[in-house]
């Protein structure tokens, strides 16, 4: 896993901007703390930063390939992990091809060189890379099928800008600090556009999508999207191929030539997935599998359940470690460090925009990977597998299905995402907030592919699933990312393999629901693995902290906005608001749902003052 950086101008030879390109490079350090490097040649630059994981010696960074020729054809900056490489390498090996290195990144280019543009959908993987044609001068800008590893570009005049993270193209005197309207709606409205990015003009390579720029200009096409099939297995079958996809996902997802991990909180989820890991280290003699799971000081004593978390982990997680004796580590984490202002600026410098939704999940995963990156390199996690099997409650709420808005936006959930309670109502008038996302539920609705002759309950399911899997998915996975590779940790997520997505994607929701339990299929596919308390157990977010120090801290930095009248934010926020919410007794404020627009008051402070953002609305 890596970071890259690059920029093609096809009106001047870099050469002379290497400055540039450096201090672009030398935003993505924490990408890739291992080696850096930057290769120009004319019109392009490229640059890498690397965290070694596969071929620690050989797969350093730009690369650059011959082919039946004595100078080079092709030259990549890559970062992520393909997990089908070797069965890669063995065909293109059949078919002349020479290796230099071991690593998957070789492959890649190799691929590139051998298929042209279709070598993309032969990978599996998790991945954003760009490879520059020496001999079409042209460059491609490619990212993995589901959005898990990011890739953002800024189109120029005479070419493009473009990096792992916003970071990266800001370092370039081209790419201006600017918000404007449909960038704030971004942040204050928990839904993703695809493409979209917050700074005006910047955008994100889409999932599954290649953006090729060449001296005609800029072209995208999707080599990838969900598509409507019929499903003939039975549920029997279903179950058993479902089992048989995780077991291969797994097995390809273990390779690693550095410390390997699971993220465990005791769901079915990572259960699932720290068992399968478990297994096949100990079938092929190697070490069992080390896992990690993160509490609270004072949780498990203190843990009262609400209507969104009904248990602690630590049993769960106990239960598992018992079960498959894996090598275990509870990371407790203290509240009120949640709240420190220095550690605010740094997830803010991670993300490069404010963590606008679940408040202190930032601060707590980026401890908790700062932890867990002191043992492993890689860590395996169960996220995403609530969006391929149906499994958050709002699957399951028949207010919320059909509603005419993003599930999680509707009935009872919908409170949990709204980070909007502070700010000015004129604002929120002026942004007119309803319209957007009016408009950008219409949009993700009008994309869901619909297969001829499906009941009225699978379109709609389908589309559910769809929304999930395209929208609300890929905030989680931007977290995840940020979090993990601001400490200089791989995560992996099994349940985001394409083939398991396309599967589950089309399994008809009465098959998907057939025992009246969220995640049926996983379930039954699994149960095995599991103690009886996992496989049964219902699902639990990712923790969040009841300790009323945090809402003391949270409480201290919004109220030293109200009385800095020169703070960034000011001019948004509605003055009256916040002394009503810092009125109220410590405590009476709900942990996720009040408590969210202090969070994002105060998160969008720190990024304003942090970015120098000109916000243009």
């Amino acid at each position: 896993m890596c970071g890259i950086a690059g920029w093609l101008s096809y009106s001047q030879n870099l050469e002379t901007q290497r400055d540039t390109l450096q201090r672009m490079t030398d935003t993505m350090a924490l990408r890739g703390p291992d080696a850096g490097g930057l290769w120009i040649d004319g019109p392009v630059g490229l640059g890498h930063r690397r965290l070694s994981i596969i071929d620690l010696e050989g797969g350093r960074q730009p690369m650059t390939t011959m082919h039946g020729g004595p100078r080079e054809v092709a030259a990549i900056t890559y970062s992520g992990e393909v997990y089908n490489f070797r069965e890669l390498r063995t065909e293109l090996q059949r078919l002349g091809h020479r290796f230099e290195t071991r690593s998957d990144t070789e492959v890649v280019l190799r691929a590139y060189v051998e298929w042209g543009e279709a070598f993309v959908e032969r990978l599996n993987g998790m991945y954003a890379f760009a490879i520059w044609d020496l001999r079409s001068q042209e460059l491609l800008l490619i990212r993995d099928r589901m959005g898990v590893k990011p890739l953002y570009y800024f189109p120029t005049s005479d070419g493009v800008v473009f990096g792992s993270e916003p970071k990266a193209l800001l370092a370039n005197p081209l790419v201006p600090r600017k918000v404007r309207a449909d960038g704030l709606r971004e942040i204050l409205e928990m839904v993703k556009t695809p493409g979209h990015a917050v700074f005006d003009g910047m955008r994100e390579v889409m999932p599954g999508e290649i953006v090729r720029i060449n001296r005609q200009g800029l072209g995208r096409r999707h080599y990838w999207k969900l598509e409507a099939r019929e499903h003939e297995h039975t549920l029997d079958e279903t179950i058993r191929h479902t089992r048989d996809l995780l077991e291969d996902i797994v097995d390809r997802q273990i390779v690693a030539d550095v410390p390997l991990c699971s993220l465990l909180s005791g769901g079915l989820d990572s259960s699932i997935i720290t068992a399968l890991a478990s297994k096949k280290l100990l079938a092929a003699g190697k070490e069992n599998i080390r896992s990690f799971s993160v509490d609270f000081v004072d949780h498990g004593s203190g843990f009262t359940g609400d209507a969104v978390r009904g248990t602690p982990d630590a049993p769960f997680v106990r239960d598992l470690v018992e079960t498959i004796r894996s090598s275990h580590q509870e990371i407790v984490l203290d509240s009120r460090e949640l709240a420190d202002s220095a550690l605010r600026a740094q997830i803010v410098r991670a993300l490069d925009l404010p963590p606008a939704f679940w408040g202190d999940m930032w601060p707590s995963l980026y401890r908790l990977f700062q932890e867990v990156r002191k043992h492993s390199t890689v860590a395996l996690s169960g996220e995403s597998a609530d969006e391929v099997f149906g499994g958050y409650r709002w699957f399951h709420d028949p207010e919320a299905i059909q509603a005419d808005t993003f599930p999680w936006l509707a009935s009872v959930t919908g409170k949990y995402f709204d980070g909007k309670t502070l700010f000015d109502p004129g604002l929120l008038a002026q942004l007119d907030m309803h319209s957007f996302l009016r408009d950008s539920y219409a949009q993700a609705i009008a994309e869901a592919p619909v297969l001829p002759g499906e009941s009225v309950v699978d379109q709609r399911m389908r589309q559910m699933s769809y929304v999930n899997l395209t929208r609300f998915v890929q905030t989680l996975l931007d977290r995840k990312d940020r979090m993990s590779m601001a400490v200089g940790l791989e995560v992996r997520v099994p349940f985001c393999d394409h083939r398991l997505v396309e599967y589950a994607f089309n399994i008809p929701w009465a098959m998907k629901a057939f025992d009246g339990r969220e995640k049926s299929i996983l379930r039954a596919a699994t149960r095995d693995l599991l103690p009886e308390s996992i496989s049964e157990r219902v699902k639990s977010p990712y923790p969040s902290t009841q300790d009323p120090a945090y809402e003391q801290a949270l409480r201290d930095a919004l109220a030293a906005i109200q009385a800095d009248h020169n703070a960034p934010v000011t001019p948004l926020l509605d003055s009256g608001r916040i002394q009503q919410t810092l009125a109220k007794p410590l405590g009476s404020v709900s942990p996720m749902y009040e408590r969210m627009g202090m969070e994002l008051a105060v998160g969008l402070n720190t990024w304003l003052s942090e970015y120098d953002v000109s916000l243009e609305l």
